[in-house]
């Protein structure tokens, strides 16, 4: 239940397929992930519009080292997914520890939640 004022009014969510999101922030997340599509692996293609979603929601913070360093992290990630076609090994891994180790930068970026949420497709 979510207070408003004096009246209390429940949240709702309906249908959510194939999607992820996320609700609160301040160190309080909570990620619902429904998978890919068909309970599949994410594509490259998917993950690296997932990349470059959350590029783009990073511009709008204030610049900072950490947004400058995830920023690039990211880029690379992008670059090695276009030259590739396919996700090698090891590209998961470093973007999930990116995701992790600027947390508190993009806890509550809907883009960070989708790549987390794609990144778990892959499984982990």
């Amino acid at each position: 239940m979510v207070s408003s004022g004096s009246a209390e009014r429940p949240v709702r969510i309906g249908d959510v397929s194939n999607s992820a999101f996320s609700i609160g922030g301040s160190n309080n997340t909570n990620t619902v992930h429904n998978g890919a599509a068909e309970d599949r692996p994410p594509t490259a293609a998917e993950l690296l519009r997932a990349v470059r979603d959350l590029r783009v929601e990073l511009v709008q913070l204030p610049r900072s080292s950490g947004r400058g360093d995830l920023d690039a992290e990211l880029e690379d990630a992008a670059a090695e997914l276009e030259g590739a076609g396919e996700i090698r090994p090891g590209l998961a891994a470093r973007l999930r520890g990116a995701l992790e180790r600027w947390a508190p930068l993009v806890e509550t970026m809907s883009a960070a939640t989708a790549l987390a949420g794609l990144l778990t497709g892959l499984g982990g």
